[in-house]
């Protein structure tokens, strides 16, 4: 595995809150529901820019 990069997340409470009982809900830490969100959300981007330049 990678070597992770530690780095300060201003984030207002109540999405914390959220993600911390999502996390929860799903057997993750709060660092590993953000981190597991923004994964799913590059990996959707990559998809959408390729099925756009396929249709250009």
């Amino acid at each position: 595995m990678a070597e992770k990069k530690a780095f300060i997340l201003r984030i207002n409470p109540d999405v914390l809150k959220e993600i911390e009982v999502w996390g929860a809900d799903e057997f993750r830490s709060t660092n590993g529901q953000i981190e597991y969100l923004l994964q799913e959300a590059l990996k959707a981007r990559k998809k959408s820019v390729r099925k756009k330049k396929a249709s250009e």
